[in-house]
């Protein structure tokens, strides 16, 4: 995992573009990870990262420096993340006879690239991940992102309070319970694959 670095405490407006493009490309590979894992959706998790980091931008002269700016970026994408999924909620679903409807369309799903020798590697842990990414989907949501921060993206609880604007005790707790219902959701696959080797 990447270290958080703080920004310098002085910064010229000249070179807040600069400055704010370098932070981008240190840590755009972690936001990534961490909005696909809270939408569950590559072109989604894109789109919301694109919205954060707009966002941050235009709120960049807020920035406290000495901030770490990855942390600042989490809170970002995880409260566009909680607004989208609100006005997702609300608005109706609308249907069109003459387009096709996405949900029925066959999902195609993103190569990622992989330079391991073992083709049988590759396809176990691209099963691996693509069944707990749908685990992940499957628990509350809060919860969920409380455990992508801690045990994907490697926060600790104390950034995880930060992040989340809760207090430390609501952060264990989610991430108690948000282990134990993905552990409940995963068995069946372990078995599965232990029934496999034997």
């Amino acid at each position: 995992m990447l270290r958080s670095e703080s920004l310098s405490l002085t910064r010229s407006p000249s070179n807040r573009w600069e400055e704010f493009e370098e932070q981008v490309r240190i840590y755009e590979k972690p936001l990534y990870h961490f909005a696909y894992r809270l939408t569950g959706d590559i072109n989604d998790a894109q789109d919301l990262l694109q919205e954060a980091f707009l966002k941050a931008y235009r709120s960049y002269h807020r920035f406290q420096p000495g901030t770490a700016f990855d942390r600042w970026m989490f809170q970002i994408i995880y409260r566009l993340f909680i607004d989208n999924y609100r006005k997702k909620r609300r608005r109706p679903f609308i249907s069109s006879l003459d387009e096709p409807h996405p949900h029925l369309e066959q999902a195609k799903t993103a190569d990622v690239p992989d330079y391991s020798n073992l083709p049988e590697d590759s396809a176990l842990r691209q099963e691996l991940g693509r069944t707990i990414q749908e685990a992940l989907m499957l628990i509350p949501e809060n919860f969920r992102v409380a455990v992508i921060l801690c045990d994907i993206q490697g926060l600790s609880y104390e950034e995880i309070s930060q992040v989340l604007g809760c207090s430390l005790g609501t952060v264990r707790s989610r991430i108690h319970r948000g282990r134990r219902l993905l552990r409940e959701l995963l068995q069946p696959y372990f078995r599965e694959e232990r029934r496999r080797k034997e």
